[in-house]
C-alpha cells in the first residue's frame, strides 16, 4: 500500500494540468479539481490509518533510499497530510459556493484552479518527503503557486502585498538553499533519516552554522516573531478564502519542518534557550499588534503570528508531550484559523466591510453567523473543553515537568497571550455583532460611516455555509475525540525519533536496500521492540493524565525516547 503515498502529490498535479486546458469550462474544471482533492483526502485518511501500524516508505523510481527520493508517511506526516486536506476541500468549496472563482474582476476562473492545485500538490509533498531537497522542492512548489493567488485580479493593493510576499519569500528560499548546500556539503546526502545519522560525526560549530541557517528560513516561513512583519501586510488583501487557506496552512509547513528538524535531525542541539526566547516575542508581540488593529483580517492575520508562538513552546520544551502538544496544537489551530478567516469572508459580504467602525448588528441580521464566529473563537481563546484549551493545557503540563525559569515564562505569555485573544475576539464580537448602527456611527467617527446593512445575509449561498458550517464541526469533533487524537500526536513524537525513523526508512542494519553501512557509531542510537512498547504505553499514560488529571500538573520523570536536550532552559 506505499503506492498510496504519491497519490496526494501526483493527483493535485495531473489535475492541474488537465484544468489548465479546461479554462473556458468553468463547471468541468470545478469538477475535476474538487473531486481530486476529495480523492486525495480518502487516500490521506487511508494512509493515517495505515500509518498507526507501521510508517510507510515509497521509494520514487525505485531507487532506494539514501540515493533516491523517499516518501515517507509517519503519524506526524499522515496527520498534517490529512489535516491539510481537510482544510482544502472545505476551502475550495467555499470558493465555488460564494462564486469567487468565476467573478472575473476578482479572480480570474482559468488561472485560479491550476495555480491551487499545485498549491495543494506542494503542501502535500513537503508534509510526505523524506528528504531535504525534496523538502526544499515542495515549498518552492507552494510558495510559486502562493505568488500567482495572492495578486489574482491585480488591484493595486494585492500587487504591493505580493510584491512584498515574494520579496520575504525569496529570502527565505535563498537561505534555504544555503543551508542545503552547507548541509550537503558537511553530510554529503539529503536523506532526512542518513543526515539524523551523519550529523553528530561533523563539527558541532558547523552543525549549528546549519541549524541556524534552517531556523531562519523556516522561522521566515512560520513567521516567527522577529521575522512575521510581513504577514499582516500580505495575507488580508487576497479574497478570504485564499487568506484563509494562506493562514491555515502555509506556516503550518514552516512549523512542521521546524519539528521535523529538532526532533529528528538536530535532537541533541542547545537551541531550545532560543527557541523558548523566540516563541514568548511571538505570543506577546503577535497578540499586541492584534489588539491595536480595527480591520478584522488585520487582526486576524496578528493572532495568526501570535498562535504560532504556542508551538513554538511546545518545540522549545524539548520533552514527548511538548512536542506532541506542539503538533496537536498545530492541528488545531489549522482548522480554527482557517475557519475564522472564512468567517470574516462571510462578514464581508454581508457588510461590505472588515473595518470594525464600519460593521454592526451582525447577530441580528445573521444569527447563524454569530454562532459560526463564536465556536472557532471560544476555540482559539481556549475555552474548555475546547481542543484550543486541551494543546495549553498539554503545554502547561509538559512545562510542568521542564520546571525552569524559562519554561515558567512560556506559560506565563502564553496566559497572556490567551487572555489578550480573549479581549480581541470579544472586541470583534462586540463591535460588529452586538452594537447597534447608532453606536457604529459613533465609535467610527467622521473619517468611516457605518455601513447600511439591511438583511443582506440571502446573498451568502447555502455551500459557503456548508463549507464553515463543516469545519466548525470537525473542530468540535476534533475536540469530542481529544483523547485518541492526543494519543496519537504523542505517538507521532515517538515515531519521529531517530531510533524509528532510521529503522523505517533505512532497515534494522541501517542500510538502505543494499546501501553500505553508515555509521556503526550511532547503532546505540537504535531503541528495541520493547522499547517501543515502553514508548507507547507511556504516551498513553500521557494522555491519560492530561485529559482526566490535568489539575495535577506533577511533572513526570519521562516521555518516551524522546531525549530532553541539553541545557535546562533557564
Amino acid at each position: 500500500m506505499n503506492f498510496l503515498l504519491a497519490l496526494p502529490v501526483l493527483l493535485p498535479l495531473l489535475a492541474a494540468a488537465l484544468t489548465l486546458g479546461l479554462g473556458r469550462h468553468y463547471r468541468i474544471q470545478s469538477a475535476v479539481a474538487f473531486v481530486t482533492l476529495s480523492l486525495s483526502l480518502i487516500f490521506a485518511l487511508a494512509i493515517l490509518g495505515l500509518t498507526d501500524k507501521a510508517t510507510l516508505v515509497l521509494d520514487v523510481g525505485s531507487w532506494a533510499a539514501p540515493i533516491g527520493i523517499s516518501l515517507v508517511a509517519d503519524r506526524l506526516a499522515a496527520i498534517m497530510l490529512c489535516t491539510s486536506l481537510v482544510v482544502m476541500v472545505a476551502v475550495l468549496a467555499y470558493s465555488l459556493s460564494e462564486g469567487t472563482v468565476h467573478e472575473s474582476q476578482d479572480i480570474p476562473t482559468p488561472i485560479f484552479h491550476p495555480t491551487y492545485l499545485v498549491l495543494c500538490a506542494g503542501v502535500n509533498n513537503a508534509f510526505l518527503t523524506g528528504d531535504m531537497f525534496n523538502l526544499y522542492v515542495g515549498v518552492e512548489i507552494l510558495l510559486t503557486s502562493s505568488f500567482v493567488l495572492i495578486t489574482l485580479g491585480g488591484t493595486r493593493d494585492r500587487i504591493r502585498s505580493g510584491t512584498v510576499y515574494v520579496a520575504v519569500s525569496m529570502v527565505g528560499s535563498a537561505i534555504f538553499l544555503v543551508a542545503l548546500a552547507s548541509l550537503y556539503g558537511a553530510c554529503g546526502t539529503m536523506n532526512m533519516a542518513q543526515l539524523s545519522m551523519r550529523l553528530t560525526e561533523i563539527d558541532p560549530a558547523v552543525a549549528m552554522l546549519i541549524q541556524t541557517l534552517f531556523l531562519v528560513a523556516f522561522g521566515l516561513k512560520a513567521a516567527v516573531f522577529p521575522l512575521s512583519a510581513w504577514l499582516p501586510d500580505s495575507y488580508p488583501t487576497a479574497p478570504a478564502p485564499i487568506t484563509a487557506v494562506f493562514a491555515g496552512l502555509l506556516t503550518k509547513v514552516g512549523v512542521y519542518a521546524i519539528i521535523r528538524m529538532q526532533v529528528l535531525i538536530f535532537p541533541t542541539s542547545p537551541v531550545d534557550v532560543v527557541l523558548a526566547i523566540v516563541g514568548i516575542l511571538t505570543m506577546i508581540v503577535g497578540i499586541l499588534g492584534a489588539v491595536a488593529q480595527d480591520d478584522i483580517k488585520r487582526l486576524l492575520s496578528f493572532t495568526l503570528v501570535s498562535h504560532i508562538g504556542f508551538m513554538i513552546w511546545g518545540i522549545s520544551l524539548a520533552n514527548t508531550l511538548g512536542i506532541a502538544s506542539a503538533v496537536f496544537y498545530a492541528v488545531h489551530h489549522i482548522l480554527v484559523q482557517t475557519t475564522l478567516f472564512l468567517v470574516a469572508g462571510m462578514m464581508e459580504k454581508i457588510g461590505g466591510s472588515t473595518s470594525l467602525r464600519r460593521l454592526h448588528s451582525l447577530a441580528k441580521i445573521s444569527p447563524l453567523l454569530a454562532i459560526w464566529y463564536l465556536i472557532p473563537a471560544f476555540n482559539l481563546v481556549g475555552f474548555p473543553p475546547l481542543t484550543g484549551f486541551l494543546g495549553k493545557l498539554g503545554l502547561a503540563e509538559a512545562t510542568a515537568a521542564r520546571n525552569t525559569p524559562l519554561a515558567w515564562a512560556l506559560l506565563a505569555a502564553g496566559l497572556v497571550a490567551s487572555l489578550l485573544t480573549l479581549y480581541v475576539v470579544v472586541k470583534i464580537w462586540l463591535q460588529t455583532f452586538w452594537q447597534g448602527r447608532e453606536s457604529a456611527q459613533e465609535s467610527g467617527g467622521e473619517e468611516e460611516e457605518a455601513v447600511d446593512t439591511l438583511n443582506p445575509a440571502a446573498r451568502i449561498p447555502r455551500g459557503v455555509w456548508a463549507a464553515t458550517g463543516f469545519l466548525t464541526a470537525v473542530t468540535i469533533g476534533l475536540s469530542v475525540f481529544a483523547g485518541p487524537v492526543y494519543t496519537f500526536t504523542e505517538r507521532a513524537t515517538i515515531s519521529m525519533t531517530r531510533a524509528e525513523y532510521q529503522r523505517a526508512v533505512l532497515g534494522e542494519d541501517g542500510r538502505g536496500h543494499g546501501i553500505s553501512k553508515l555509521s556503526s557509531g550511532n547503532r546505540e542510537d537504535f531503541l528495541n521492540e520493547d522499547g517501543n512498547q515502553a514508548d507507547t504505553a507511556a504516551a498513553e499514560t500521557t494522555t491519560k493524565s492530561v485529559l482526566f488529571d490535568a489539575l495535577s500538573l506533577s511533572p513526570r520523570k519521562s516521555y518516551g525516547s524522546l531525549p530532553v536536550r541539553g541545557g535546562s532552559n533557564d
